[in-house]
């Protein structure tokens, strides 16, 4: 007697009456991992990754902020919120004073403030200066270009390796910097 419908088809064995014996009919075993699972997970969202260095964290956000709006509106910043090394639940000085971050939407309104503006689909930018200051942090100083003309800026990238936890080993940005005064006139996040 055989029961190839169900899900999980199993087949009984009249013959040893004692014992059951199941086989599943290798059409109907459900397959765990969809047909494009391993495809799907190289699309996993782009962070930060356990084999990039610090410099790599540093170029791989700022690829994601000059090409800021693709695949969707504001995905190099989300890109940046990914990487961001502060606690959600506290104030942060990411971008210099003490602002409350967890919202990704107040995270976003800084980077189209006017003076982190010129990062978002930026046409040029060159590494001015790169210190390792200790085992777990590094500083990096980057001239930027915008798309909007005679835009040029510079930033301090100051990354972190965190150690212990779940982020052991990962480099993630402790704060992004504008030289100069970036809020005299103040900011509405």
């Amino acid at each position: 007697m055989s029961f190839c419908s169900s899900p999980l088809s199993l087949q009984f064995h009249a013959s040893k009456p004692l014992s059951l014996r199941f086989r599943a009919c290798a059409a109907d075993v459900p397959d765990f991992f969809s047909a494009d699972w391993l495809e799907s997970r190289r699309k996993r969202p782009f962070g930060p990754r356990l084999g990039f260095s610090a410099d790599e964290a540093v170029r791989y956000q700022l690829d994601a902020l000059m090409f800021n709006d693709q695949p969707r509106p504001d995905y190099g910043i989300e890109v940046m919120y990914r990487f961001a090394g502060f606690d959600p639940f506290e104030r942060s000085t990411y971008f210099g004073p003490f602002f409350d971050l967890g919202q990704f939407e107040r995270f976003r309104r800084i980077f189209h403030h006017s003076s982190y503006r010129v990062l978002l689909g930026h046409r040029e930018r060159k590494t001015l200066s790169s210190l390792n200051v200790n085992e777990n942090c590094f500083k990096e100083r980057v001239w930027v270009r915008g798309a909007r003309p005679e835009e040029e800026e510079i930033f301090q990238f100051t990354m972190v390796q965190r150690v212990g936890g779940s982020w052991d080993g990962y480099w993630l940005t402790e704060s992004v910097l504008h030289d100069g005064d970036s809020f005299s006139g103040g900011v509405a996040y």
